[in-house]
């Protein structure tokens, strides 16, 4: 079953379907080593990983198991990074949220601001009952993003990944519906 990618608008932000075009501003941000700090895959030192993302995107929708936005600035149309639903299950109504912004996009609210409206989509579109989303143990920043949204820190997967060749944990956050609150619109964080 197929997921069409939505173009979502918040008061900053507009996330909307990946392009080709976006192959150079995708491969800057994913071959950031400070950016990429805590993710378990290095950085990118090959452009054409940018356009297998991309591919990987359009891919996802048409399977039916997400959908992965790029995240620009409304003022300028500046791409800022990503925010993406996957491992989206019809049949258990739940779904994973993941992200990645510009270091230069950081403490200005965005992240908070873009998955807000991905998960208003998420609830009121796919009906989703829960949103689960995963985060290093060191990225506190992300943590804080998790938790301004609603999410609750449900446990510690112990030495789940390798990063930079170091055994790193990682939080275990969980969104349930009845826990969302879609009429409050968040404010941008600082």
């Amino acid at each position: 079953m197929s997921l069409p990618t939505p173009t979502l608008h918040t008061a900053r932000l507009r996330l909307r379907p990946f392009e080709d075009a976006d192959a150079n501003d995708l491969f800057a941000l994913h071959g950031n080593a400070h950016v990429l700090r805590y993710w378990d895959a290095p950085p990118w030192s090959d452009r054409v990983r940018a356009e297998r993302f991309i591919t990987a995107c359009r891919q996802m929708a048409e399977e039916g198991t997400g959908a992965r936005l790029a995240v620009e600035r409304v003022s300028g149309g500046a791409f800022i990074g990503w925010c993406s639903l996957s491992r989206w299950n019809p049949d258990y109504r739940s779904a994973s949220l993941g992200y990645c912004y510009d270091d230069a996009a950081w403490g200005h609210g965005y992240a908070t601001e873009a998955a807000h409206a991905l998960l208003r989509w998420a609830f009121d579109t796919l009906d989703l009952n829960r949103v689960q989303a995963e985060t290093d143990t060191r990225n506190v920043a992300s943590a804080r993003v998790l938790e301004k949204l609603g999410f609750v820190r449900e446990g510690t997967l112990r030495e789940d990944c390798v990063v930079n060749g170091e055994v790193s944990d990682s939080w275990v956050y969980g969104l349930i519906r009845r826990e969302w609150a879609p009429s409050s619109e968040q404010a941008p964080a600082r």
